[in-house]
């Protein structure tokens, strides 16, 4: 296969503070679906590991690896048995361990997912607190009480999960535990020292091992308000970012962050911390990226953007504001496992891809760090139409189109029927069905398509890493007619065009690169419907 062999920088752990996560792009590697190397139709590292020099010639800074630990999978590896082992579906710690040493060596950085709110119900701990009698220092490391009613029979309070139902689980000695998402997945408790102790120590052997950094998987999960209040409202879910929650966003949260940013700080190289949070204010979201605490929080709000100029400028411009208080960059993203992808939630079919298309070159002229969606560079739209056999995310619990199976399809690679090469040859199912459709879409098919939407993303990638205006910075909106937005980068111009005919505008200046080629006439250029454009202006 023809393969994008650009290295573009040097050993990440060397040389001065480059503060590289103000605007690095950082892939993101659902490993389950990225590359199969062992030939059993589930991705692992070993695949990874095989594709590092297409993701290198692609142009990202970084990779973030979704969780790889030993795992029942109760929950596709959120639900974590031993924080310090990779399970035998991913491989082993040497593979883990090769991996880093790889990236690095092709000039990318490496964060993992670490994920504190809870562990899997076959960990060690939570065997042992199952086995303890009530009271006992077992229970103590997870959130253990009795149940109210005449016998215990309620749950303690009315707090549900995530994933649906109540997010109380009773044992068989009566005590109810809390399970915020699946009941596989106990919540640890942040108030003993010792789960504090043991996840600084964690983080320690990861860090040893050479990684660049965490995901923090419910940044504002961990600390629960005192007495555990009733919340009086169903449907909780609803309330997520936007309401004032006993389980989530409470001000202990900062402590243990502001501690692991002290820990990160204490390695060479710039290790970071990447805080998933909700919070149902920006001044309180601004909080998880105070210059004490973690480096980057991903930005929700952008990927809930509407096709739609003013709701995209709103987003862009509250986004901004959040963090400018606080010094921090802002993040932009557009899909990643557990929202529909972009192309579909953009209209599906060729609306859907010329909108993404324009996306892209929009995302990645905005000040800050970018986050990649693996397979969003080849155009994939959700797969709708799975088997139900097939299905088996613990979030379809919350009702129907509420599973995120179809964004976690494996990623084509070549060849011209599933699996694409997604696996080794002779192997004919991933874990996952792909669609036969997806031949066009794969990377060996895009490489010899000059006008692919993955020669785009690599166009895209390598003028952001070299034009001077790109990257970290400010922006300053220009007037622009309707349905349109236009800014400048120093002497970059974007203009996109979300409206469903052309615009006719001033010419901005010489063409770098356009999501849809634009006529010109004169001193105008015509964009086209549902695209965008890189300009550099006259006089730059």
């Amino acid at each position: 296969m023809t393969e994008l062999i650009q290295q573009h920088s040097p050993d990440p752990a060397a040389g001065e503070a480059t503060r590289w996560w103000r605007d690095a792009v950082i892939y993101q590697v659902y490993v389950r679906s990225f590359a199969d190397g062992n030939g059993d139709g589930i991705g692992d590292l070993l695949g990874v590991r095989s594709r590092l020099r297409y993701l290198s010639g692609l142009g990202v800074d970084a990779i973030w690896l979704t969780p790889f630990y030993t795992s029942p999978m109760a929950d596709f590896g959120y639900d974590v048995a031993d924080y310090r082992d990779v399970d035998p579906i991913f491989g082993s710690l040497g593979d883990a361990r090769a991996l880093i040493g790889d990236a690095h060596a092709h000039g990318l950085r490496v964060i993992v997912d670490v994920v504190p709110n809870h562990s899997s119900d076959r960990h060690e701990w939570f065997r042992a607190a199952v086995a303890a009698d009530p009271g006992g220092p077992e229970r103590e490391r997870y959130i253990f009480r009795p149940g109210r009613g005449e016998a215990g029979e309620l749950p303690p309070n009315d707090w549900e999960s995530v994933f649906g139902g109540p997010a109380w689980t009773r044992l068989a000695g009566g005590e109810w535990y809390l399970h915020l998402f699946a009941p596989e997945q106990p919540d640890l408790n942040w108030e003993n020292p010792e789960v504090r102790a043991e996840f600084e120590d964690i983080l320690r052997f990861w860090l040893d091992l050479g990684v660049d950094g965490f995901r923090i998987d419910v940044a504002h999960g961990m600390v629960k308000a005192e007495g555990l209040p009733d919340i009086g409202h169903h449907d909780q879910v609803r309330l997520l970012g936007s309401d004032v929650l006993p389980y989530f966003d409470q001000d202990g949260v900062h402590e243990i962050h502001r501690s692991w940013r002290r820990l990160l700080d204490s390695y060479p190289g710039e290790r970071i911390g990447v805080a998933e949070a909700w919070a149902p204010s920006a001044e309180r979201l601004a909080r998880y990226v105070r210059p004490d605490e973690l480096h980057q929080a991903f930005n929700f709000g952008y990927v809930n953007a509407e096709w739609d100029a003013g709701s995209f400028r709103t987003v862009i411009e509250e986004s901004l504001a959040t963090t400018a208080p606080v010094g921090a960059p802002t993040t932009w993203v557009l899909s990643n496992h557990d929202v529909k992808r972009h192309v579909t939630r953009y209209g599906g079919g060729d609306l859907g891809v010329r909108r993404a298309r324009a996306a892209a070159l929009l995302t990645l002229a905005l000040p800050g760090s970018a986050y990649l969606y693996q397979g969003e560079e080849l155009g994939l739209p959700e797969v709708l139409d799975l088997p139900e056999e097939f299905l088996r995310d613990p979030q379809r619990l919350r009702g129907p189109d509420s599973g995120r199976d179809g964004c976690r399809v494996p990623i084509p690679w070549g060849y011209t029927e599933p699996p694409f090469g997604f696996s080794p040859p002779g192997i004919y199912q991933s874990w996952l069905p792909m669609p036969e459709s997806w031949g066009p879409l794969s990377v060996e098919s895009q490489l010899r398509d000059p006008s692919s939407t993955l020669n785009l993303y690599h166009a895209a990638l390598r003028l952001r890493r070299e034009h001077p205006g790109l990257g970290d910075g400010s922006l300053t909106w220009l007037d622009s007619p309707p349905d349109t937005l236009a800014f400048t980068r120093g002497s970059l111009v974007c203009t996109v065009n979300l409206g469903p005919e052309a615009v006719e505008l001033p010419t901005p200046g010489r063409l770098l690169l356009a999501s849809a080629e634009p006529a010109t006439a004169g001193d105008a250029v015509l964009l086209a419907p549902d695209s965008a454009a890189w300009w550099e202006s006259h006089g730059g």
